[in-house]
């Protein structure tokens, strides 16, 4: 099996599981709290080096890490539908795949509110007047709600660089300078 087939079948069994938790949430009118809870598990994932070795390791048994994740669940106050999915996802050594199904939910919840993410790379931090900015701006052009994934990346210079879906926008100094050194060396 080569990599691209084993991230295409992780993307595929979480997006099932995605789907179930999303379609009984909606049912239940909970998807504002699993917007929430599933932003507090994205970030568990992101700042637990414990948890992801948990989900992703091999030594831990079945019932070790259903255990964990049932505490995980309790001491997060994880909805009971949320819970026992990852309940299953233990059982059937599926935890692997958490990542790609915080990614999803979030992906089916903003869809559902007519949400989209820009992820805005920039040279320093955004104020919050550049911000709301620039969210209207984008939020005008795709004619839905915007919010925005920010990261500074100093080597940009200045600028910035916006991923808008399958749009990018770059006005980084970096990439002006890059575009300006292809044409001189064009023209010498």
């Amino acid at each position: 099996m080569t990599v691209a087939n084993s991230v295409s079948m992780s993307h595929s069994i979480a997006g099932r599981y995605a789907q179930a938790v999303f379609e009984i949430a909606k049912e239940e009118g909970g998807l504002d709290a699993l917007a929430t809870q599933t932003a507090d598990l994205d970030a568990a994932l992101t700042d637990s080096a414990q948890l992801r070795d948990l989900i992703a390791s091999p030594i831990y048994s079945r019932d070790d890490q259903a255990r964990a994740i049932g505490a995980l669940a309790t001491k997060m106050s994880l909805s009971p539908v949320l819970a026992n999915t990852l309940q299953l996802m233990a059982r059937n050594r599926r935890l692997f795949v958490l990542p790609q199904l915080t990614a999803r939910l979030a992906e089916l919840i903003a869809t559902e509110r007519g949400e989209i993410t820009a992820d805005v790379t920039s040279a320093i931090a955004l104020t919050d007047v550049q911000a709301d900015r620039l969210k209207q701006t984008l939020a005008e052009k795709s004619g839905k709600k915007v919010k925005l994934n920010t990261r500074v990346d100093e080597t940009l210079i200045g600028g910035m660089i916006v991923k808008l879906g399958s749009k990018m926008i770059d006005s980084s100094v970096r990439s002006k300078l890059s575009s300006l050194q292809n044409v001189m060396k064009e023209v010498g």
